[in-house]
């Protein structure tokens, strides 16, 4: 398959690659984490979820054992591909109107850190338009030291390495980012843009598209309940 990518971002190694440099078998492999019970955990159970950006849908197919809807969106067909047992869109996640709202809108994957500032604001008015009332935002942030200590590596317990191998400074407070991933019979390399976004800098940028902070679901601040901030500021009784 012909290999495609955006400026800044690549991908090598065995099969298709995304146009974000993501390799589809890479992403058919990395297991998934505790994530599914983080969502599980902030969301009422049988929840419909929007998932933007789902890929193979390793966290899509968690969801939906634990009794979720899903409806999973993401710009490559090969990935959507491999995702079985729920409704699947395939288009630019900016873009995207469904003309329909969510329980649960899912922003996984540190998209909120788009090196394109516009991409970004896409994909949080993307969030905003639809989420139902009553409804939340999911937001996955990169851990506050993730650009930090680079090179580092750490060893999976599923029998592969996973190396931040450089974040290097490109203009305009974004990095280019590489990442080597290393199993015992192939390796791929993924190189992209990020945006780190400190505390107040994410608060902000959600603040620009509408939303604020209902609570943070973890102790390191990378999992992140929004609400629209209308609702927030609503009085008690509406």
């Amino acid at each position: 398959m012909e290999r495609k990518s955006r400026e800044g971002y690549e991908g090598t190694g065995p099969g298709a690659i995304t146009p974000d440099g993501c390799a589809v078998e890479l992403y058919s492999r990395l297991p998934v984490g505790n994530e599914p019970k983080v969502i599980a955990a902030a969301v009422p159970r049988g929840a419909h979820i929007l998932e933007l950006g789902s890929g193979v849908g390793r966290m899509t197919h968690a969801l939906l054992e634990q009794g979720f809807r899903v409806t999973a969106v993401d710009e490559s067909a090969p990935m959507l591909e491999r995702v079985r047992g729920a409704r699947t869109i395939c288009g630019p996640i900016e873009e995207l109107d469904l003309g329909e709202t969510f329980d649960v809108v899912l922003l996984a994957s540190f998209l909120v850190h788009a090196g394109d500032a516009e991409v970004r604001r896409g994909i949080l008015r993307t969030c905003v338009r639809h989420v139902a009332e009553g409804g939340c935002v999911l937001i996955q942030r990169e851990g506050e030291d993730y650009h930090e200590n680079v090179p580092r590596e750490r060893e999976d317990p599923s029998g592969f390495t996973v190396r931040i191998a450089s974040s290097e400074p490109v203009g305009d407070g974004i990095n280019a980012v590489r990442v080597e991933y290393e199993f015992p019979d192939a390796v791929w390399t993924q190189t992209f843009r990020a945006r780190p976004l400190t505390k107040e800098q994410f608060e902000g940028a959600l603040e620009e598209a509408g939303l604020t902070v209902d609570r943070y679901l973890t102790q390191d601040r990378t999992w992140v309940r929004a609400v629209p901030a209308v609702w927030a500021t609503a009085p008690a009784g509406r």
